[in-house]
């Protein structure tokens, strides 16, 4: 599973088509990528590289020019070809879709993409070729320092920010329903405090007018 979404707002970029389909539980994996999108549109797991396991599967993810690339894969695929994989996606999408990056106003604008993310996943798949073999020996490219994470400790962060925030929106609703609520019993009170006085103030009123019509 590969996908590439804008960071700002977790707009879906591109992603591979035929990714997941025989995948199980694969609507569950997307809708945990969905999340992991979500939390960084917030700003959170600011990492701009990380590995975020989940059941026998490993997320890994880059940030780039405020464009996140990510990739699911076995927890035995080597971590140092799955973040190379991802490069080879950034620059290629950077060189191609830079300038249109900011302004894609609809999910998957960029879709054409995915032919040459099936091209490059292909390069990637076995990893005993001697390109990859290559690949894993690069000692300049080292991946000992990204972090690795679990997706409910990842994703348990943004639950926790939805319930303050949602926590936070019913206290003022309520608080605004207790002013208003406040406000008609003073209200209340007042009438009853002064409505008898008016009423008196009335009668002698009336009672003055009558008599000096009569006189």
């Amino acid at each position: 599973m590969t996908l590439i979404a804008r960071v700002t707002d977790g707009l879906p970029l591109a992603e591979g088509l035929d990714d997941g389909r025989d995948l199980p539980d694969s609507d569950m994996y997307k809708q945990q990528v969905k999340a992991l999108f979500k939390n960084l549109s917030r700003g959170q797991n600011e990492a701009s590289r990380m590995s975020v396991e989940t059941g026998p599967y490993v997320f890994h993810y880059i940030i780039e020019g405020r464009v996140c690339y990510l990739t699911m894969c076995d927890r035995s695929y080597p971590k140092k070809l799955a973040f190379q994989y991802l490069e080879d996606l950034k620059n290629e999408f950077e060189r191609v879709n830079g300038p249109n990056i900011e302004t894609a106003a609809r999910p998957y604008a960029f879709i054409k993409f995915d032919t040459f993310i099936q091209k490059t996943k292909k390069l990637y798949q076995d990893t005993r070729t001697q390109r990859n073999i290559a690949k894993l020996n690069d000692e300049l490219y080292e991946v000992h320092q990204i972090m690795t994470r679990n997706v409910q400790e990842v994703l348990g962060v943004g639950e926790k920010l939805d319930q303050v925030s949602e926590m936070s929106s019913r206290l003022t609703s309520e608080s605004r329903i207790y002013a208003d609520k406040a406000k008609d019993l003073n209200r209340q009170a007042l009438i009853r405090k002064w409505a008898p006085v008016a009423i008196v103030f009335g009668v002698v009123f009336l009672l003055f007018w009558v008599k000096t019509k009569l006189w």
